[in-house]
């Protein structure tokens, strides 16, 4: 894919400090990393989105993220919890159209977190979920 820094990775025109590759995924290290230790596990050929990503792509790349976040624990890197981040699409903050699951390291006070919107705390009624609920299993089939 032309214009995608991950696919320029994976073919050696980028640089990239690789932590664990096989025919299925790579992780590197991201080069804006939240803290030290931060990883981007990415599919070893171009994929844009969750929707075009095949399942078992998907639970390789999770259990590659697994693995590398077990052995973070282990590192005398700061690391007292692990976040597991994925955005599918620009509006969910996905800057690379290449699917990347991010790997951080977490310690108290690093400062980082995710800003919840102003409606975060409403609970709707349970007609309401069960509405919503009925819908996405519609279109589940």
């Amino acid at each position: 894919m032309s214009d995608c820094i991950f696919c320029d990775i994976l073919a050696g025109k980028l640089t990239s400090s690789v932590v664990s590759k096989d025919d299925m995924c790579w992780a590197f290290m991201d080069i804006q990393p939240v803290n030290p230790g931060h990883i981007l596990v990415v599919p070893a050929f171009h994929v844009s989105s969750l929707a075009e990503l095949h399942p078992e792509l998907g639970a390789h790349m999770f259990k590659t993220a697994q693995r590398i976040a077990k052995a973070l624990r282990r590192t005398a890197l700061k690391c007292e919890g692990i976040n597991f981040f994925l955005a599918d699409g620009r509006v969910a903050g996905q800057d690379i159209l290449h699917v990347h699951l991010h790997v951080i390291p977490r310690h108290r006070g690093d400062g980082f977190g995710l800003k919840l919107g102003s409606s975060y705390g409403y609970r709707p009624p349970r007609d309401e979920l069960d509405m919503v609920a009925a819908e996405i299993k519609r279109v589940l089939g």
